[in-house]
């Protein structure tokens, strides 16, 4: 993604954009939102960042819900405190004024009937007049997201170079924190794949290693976007009947549902998780065990595994107590 920066503060941001992927991280979500500010500054001619130029700039988010606004605040925040460095003097909002942090809110688990209702709500998706393959996509789309954890990046950034036939594994480039991995497939995912690269064939779509694997269009542009790729899942979600208050489950809680999912079947396998998680780890492309503790939080599946097995290895001691 790139941004054109013109505002008074654009070699600040520029150089702190710079600092930040130095340092490994993609920074595009702070660096999209930065050149939001950039283009609001220059837009409206502003010499510099003050209170009142914040609060006129924080006046455009007013559409947008409390999380976000939050979000949005303490990214030009931190930016803020970047530029302190060099210029003690310079402006820098309260956070005790910006929106209240919010709880966080807990994704939503699939059921594995839920799993089974999304992949038969596949057959009844229809070609579209630019996308032959609107099916098989969707329906490969799911499979992966659930069966590998893949971010959703992670997932319309797939080249068909990028899949190994006879290793049945998945390259994953340049992902978070520029790291990269390999992920081994399961024998039905990989069975998916090949049945969709079978039909890209018989279609006549473009096959060069450097073109997408999820192929949304011919033309010049036939890479998903985030926002298309999500729009069709929830879509099919919608079809499937699986709402959480109303509304579809986000993309990303497929990659939660592979985590949680993982964890259970450790526990009622009687295996020791805490020697598997960081396997699990690695697999899901996080720095460390403690990020992918984020993804584990004590849903009521794992509580119920995690009990079971507890009782299995203690309940000769435990009725000795009693």
């Amino acid at each position: 993604m790139i941004i054109d920066l013109n505002s008074c503060l654009a070699p600040t941001i520029a150089r702190y954009i710079a600092v930040k992927q130095a340092l490994g991280r993609q920074f595009e979500t702070p660096r999209y939102h930065l050149g939001r500010l950039d283009h609001f500054l220059a837009s409206s001619n502003c010499l510099d960042l003050d209170s009142n130029t914040f609060a006129a700039w924080c006046g455009t988010l007013t559409h947008l819900r409390i999380g976000g606004r939050r979000q949005r605040m303490r990214i030009v925040y931190h930016f803020c405190l970047f530029r302190r460095r060099t210029e003690p003097a310079c402006f820098v909002p309260d956070p005790s004024q910006f929106p209240p942090q919010q709880p966080r809110p807990l994704p939503y688990i699939f059921t594995e009937n839920e799993i089974r209702n999304v992949l038969k709500a596949t057959d009844n998706l229809k070609p579209k007049p630019h996308s032959p393959l609107h099916r098989q996509v969707a329906r490969l789309a799911f499979v992966l997201l659930y069966t590998t954890g893949l971010r959703r990046g992670e997932l319309i950034r797939l080249n068909l170079g990028d899949y190994d036939p006879g290793e049945r594994v998945l390259l994953i480039r340049d992902s978070k924190f520029h790291k990269s991995r390999l992920l081994p497939l399961s024998k039905d995912a990989a069975m998916e794949l090949e049945g969709y690269l079978t039909d890209r064939w018989k279609f006549g779509l473009p096959h060069p290693s450097d073109s997408p694997l999820l192929i949304n269009k011919w033309g010049e542009t036939p890479r998903y976007t985030g926002t298309g790729l999500g729009s069709m899942m929830r879509k099919l979600f919608r079809q499937a009947g699986v709402l959480s208050a109303g509304r579809p489950p986000r993309v990303h809680d497929l990659r939660f549902t592979f985590a949680v999912h993982a964890l259970a079947r450790w526990y009622r396998a009687g295996v020791d998780v805490q020697v598997r998680l960081p396997a699990l780890s690695v697999y899901l492309g996080h720095g460390s065990v403690v990020a992918t503790q984020y993804y584990l939080t004590f849903f009521s599946e794992v509580a119920q595994a995690a009990n079971h097995l507890f009782g299995k290895h203690c309940s000769s001691f435990m009725g000795g107590a009693q």
